[in-house]
């Protein structure tokens, strides 16, 4: 029995019987066996340029033997995190943006959170402290983002909300929000978080209006439009970030996963110019808050050669392609019974809806089965299963992928 306490497991049955990925090559994952998978979830969401990358290898390598890392803490800073955060901003909606760097999504909005919090107070609204959130949201496990997440079996088994002043509204009803607002008072809200398409929730999108509405009615109440990018980040939806794509110009973006595609853990916090404006110009106005690790050098550099990545092979457009090409590769799979429908996100996102009915075991019972048949999926919220394979990903493992796909859910 080993010692690992995995995340989100059931350790009763794993903790003698873990499923060992041993290697990676480009789309495929290989375990111990050499047994092949396509990965049609790019691990975590986080895969965009795939595995064996040995450009950000090599630069890691060679910023760790020469500074693997060094504190930001004050005045002290390395050049790394200087260079990223720039390369960030300059692709952001807003261009004078400012960055702030933690380990990775959860650390992104609980620093969102605060830093909305706290730029309320710094500007004299410290009764904006309520924050609205959507049904089948994710937003990472700290503290605050469990009570903002929407997926109820996340939330439970904690004694109550961990954090108060949350509201959690409709994903899909742009008049709840209104509601909301008008329930708690516009004087109190501090921001609404919203994934432009529900990630971990099911592959959710929404329509361009109802982003639009919700944005307008937040920004009429004083309050905060948080993005929440850290799936939608970095290529995953044909933009270097949903807010992008749809014109939102949020006050605040998270990111996190393909900002270094797991070669490293990072993520942070994009601030537009007005939330950061206080604290860059008043003296002794301080955000207390940061993490060991913000602005790691390698992971960093990780980041910046990742963006190369992207602008040299035109990732941004091949998502964009891929949308259409993974829905009609798994469009098939709708002939099954256990099939409902292939529900299609934005650029490289998508899920296949189960028939689940009564049968709670089967998304799970049907991931199992695709890994068998050689590809890998995971259950997502509402019993579907997630694609958001690696952007590099060509037409003919597309078509692989459905096939895979097929094989697998056919066995059930």
């Amino acid at each position: 029995m080993s010692a690992y306490w995995h995340p989100f497991a059931e350790m009763a049955k794993v903790k003698d019987a873990p499923f060992i990925v041993d290697r990676g090559e480009g789309i495929y994952v290989f375990d111990e066996d050499g047994n092949r998978y396509l990965d049609a979830a790019a691990s975590l969401w986080y895969m965009n340029v795939g595995y064996g990358r040995d450009e950000i290898i090599d630069a890691m390598e060679a910023q760790a033997r020469k500074l693997p890392a060094f504190h930001s803490f004050i005045d002290y800073g390395t050049r790394p995190p200087i260079e990223l955060a720039e390369r960030i901003a300059a692709v952001s909606p807003d261009k004078e943006s400012k960055v702030f760097f933690g380990s990775g999504g959860s650390d992104a909005v609980d620093t969102a959170a605060k830093l909305a919090r706290r730029y309320f107070s710094a500007v004299g609204e410290p009764e904006r402290t309520v924050f609205i959130a959507r049904e089948w949201a994710y937003h990472g496990m700290h503290t605050y983002g469990t009570t903002l997440g929407g997926m109820e079996p996340n939330r439970v088994g904690y004694g109550g909300d961990m954090v108060s002043d949350v509201v959690l509204v409709p994903h899909d009803d742009a008049d709840a929000v209104d509601k909301a607002i008008e329930h708690v008072g516009p004087e109190r809200v501090a921001g609404i978080f919203v994934e432009a398409v529900i990630g971990a929730g099911g592959i959710r999108p929404v329509p361009h209006d109802y982003l639009k509405q919700v944005r307008e009615s937040i920004r009429s109440a004083g309050g905060l439009y948080i993005s929440d990018e850290v799936i939608t980040g970095f290529g995953r939806v044909g933009d270097w970030f949903a807010a992008n794509l749809f014109e939102l110009e949020p006050d605040l973006i998270t990111f996190a996963k393909g900002v270094t595609c797991g070669y490293a853990p990072l993520g942070g916090v994009v601030a537009s110019s007005r939330i950061a404006e206080p604290f860059f110009n008043t003296p002794g106005l301080i955000f207390r808050h940061g993490y060991t690790y913000s602005g790691h050098s390698t992971a960093c550099v990780a980041g910046l050669k990742v963006m190369d990545i992207i602008e040299k092979e035109g990732l941004l457009a091949r998502a964009r392609e891929l949308e259409e090409e993974i829905y009609q590769a798994l469009l098939p799979l709708e002939e099954l019974d256990v099939v409902d429908h292939i529900r299609r996100g934005v650029g490289a996102l998508a899920a296949v809806q189960l028939q689940v009915g009564d049968d709670e075991t089967l998304p799970a019972r049907a991931a199992a089965a695709c890994r068998h048949a050689g590809v890998l999926s995971r259950a997502v919220g509402g019993g579907g299963l997630q694609v958001s394979p690696p952007l590099t990903m060509n037409r003919d493992q597309v078509t692989e992928m459905g096939q895979l796909f097929l094989k697998g859910l056919t066995s059930l």
